[in-house]
């Protein structure tokens, strides 16, 4: 008998309790260990922070869920994870004994890195998690009353660029409705080298395709910039040249301010050594298995993967939905083997498909793989993109009250894009 515990029960780690559970013998344990009982569908949030969507709308309660598969589910913090001794600790004081250790927490959002920065003691908002979204909206309708600046973006070390367009369009279709708009100059500050790239280095014609929908929206932008500090109703912005040279600090204007933060691993992996990167983030080879410590396995944004290039601002490298599932189901595989006596074969393809909404159409596009040079390099835009957004939160949301474990909808999504086999896990 094999006890296998994930922790984590977020996009990652919930939809790996799943698969994982397809994969043991009768005689194995599942437990799942999460800080929070409900499920949020994160990519909901830029609607929460403008009420198109309710908390509710996002929200699952995964324990019925997990009680129907026959896993084990504990919605108690960890502490610390003590990968020597095969043990978590919670901080209830008790501990769970694990054979084999899933690791998919997410991050721990850094906004202390940037003085001033988050909805929490600082002065910029926030749509990384459903408490932050639900500030955004207070923030934004308090803002609504006297309207002003706008700034959206991604700070330095930001990995995740996706939601930052989104919101910024998304504000910019909820201001016209409201008929505001004129009202609002909006700017989009980011790390990036360029509008688009997205920590990629773009996917199709990324770039011209968000300058183009930036230029027809009068929006104005700021790349290669990075947040010296947010202070009250101002942004202090020091852009950087291409030979790593301040330009100077601008401070822009920002009544209302969303700004990404970067990722760090979470506390209660440190002090394991060979478990996790300098940043907190774990450590895996080509098998999603750590090298130091052999049943720990990881999935998700809190695996470790190095920057595609020298920037002049330091951007990271975003784990897309589809990429964290090309994860967990070799993830599911490879210990489905281990646990029979057979070696590990199976590595996830980590290709990306992204549905960016604006609220009235949106771009999409597939890297395959993610990192390049790529055989898929292909971008689009389109009412449909909005269509397609608002069919995956359905789906996505109702696979997991169900605790469905085939993935119906990715299937469905590569034969609309006329993609073959893009998720598939590759066998060594």
């Amino acid at each position: 008998m094999a006890h296998i515990v994930i922790l984590g029960a977020g996009l990652g780690g919930a939809v790996m309790a799943y698969e994982m559970k397809a994969e043991l013998r009768a005689e194995d344990r599942l437990t799942v260990i999460t800080k929070d009982p409900k499920y949020h569908f994160v990519p909901s949030n830029p609607w929460v922070a403008v009420k198109w969507r309710e908390r509710i709308d996002t929200e699952i309660d995964l324990a019925p869920a997990m009680r129907r598969r026959g896993i084990d589910f504990r919605p108690i913090a960890a502490k610390q994870v003590v990968a020597a001794e095969n043990r978590v600790e919670l901080v209830d004081g008790s501990s769970v004994d694990y054979d084999y250790l899933i690791i998919a927490t997410g991050p721990e959002l850094a906004f202390d890195e940037v003085e001033g920065l988050g909805p929490e003691g600082g002065f910029t908002q926030s749509i990384c998690h459903i408490d932050h979204a639900e500030k955004a909206y207070v923030a934004f309708e308090e803002f609504c009353k006297n309207p002003g600046p706008i700034v959206v973006g991604a700070v330095q070390g930001a990995s995740c660029f996706g939601p930052a367009y989104e919101f910024l369009f998304i504000l910019e279709t909820e201001l016209r409705r409201r008929k505001i708009r004129d009202k609002v100059p909006m700017t989009f500050v980011t790390s990036e080298p360029y509008i688009g790239h997205l920590g990629l280095d773009g996917v199709g014609d990324t770039k011209g395709l968000l300058e183009s929908n930036m230029r027809e929206k009068h929006i104005k932008w700021m790349t290669s910039s990075r947040i010296a500090k947010a202070e009250p109703g101002v942004l202090h912005v020091e852009q950087i040249g291409d030979d790593g040279t301040s330009k100077g600090i601008t401070e822009v204007p920002a009544k209302f301010s969303m700004m990404l933060p970067a990722f760090r691993g979470i506390k209660p992996l440190f002090g394991n050594e060979g478990l996790v990167n300098p940043r907190g983030f774990v450590i895996v080879d080509q098998h999603q298995q750590n090298p130091t410590f052999k049943n720990v396995f990881s999935v998700g944004v809190c695996v470790a993967i190095p920057p595609m290039g020298k920037t002049p601002v330091p951007v990271g490298v975003p784990k897309t939905g589809f990429m964290i599932e090309s994860m967990v189901t070799a993830t599911a595989l490879n210990i489905g083997q281990i646990i029979r006596g057979e070696a590990p074969t199976h590595q996830g393809s980590w290709n990306a498909v992204c549905l960016a909404d604006f609220g009235d159409s949106g771009i999409a596009f597939v890297a395959q793989p993610q990192i390049p040079p790529r055989n898929v390099n292909w971008s689009s835009e389109g009412k449909w993109v909005h269509l397609a957004k608002i069919g995956f939160e359905k789906y996505f949301i109702g696979k997991m009250k169900s605790g469905n474990s085939e993935p119906f909808y990715e299937k469905l999504a590569l034969q609309v894009l006329g993609i073959d086999k893009l998720k598939e896990v590759k066998n060594d």
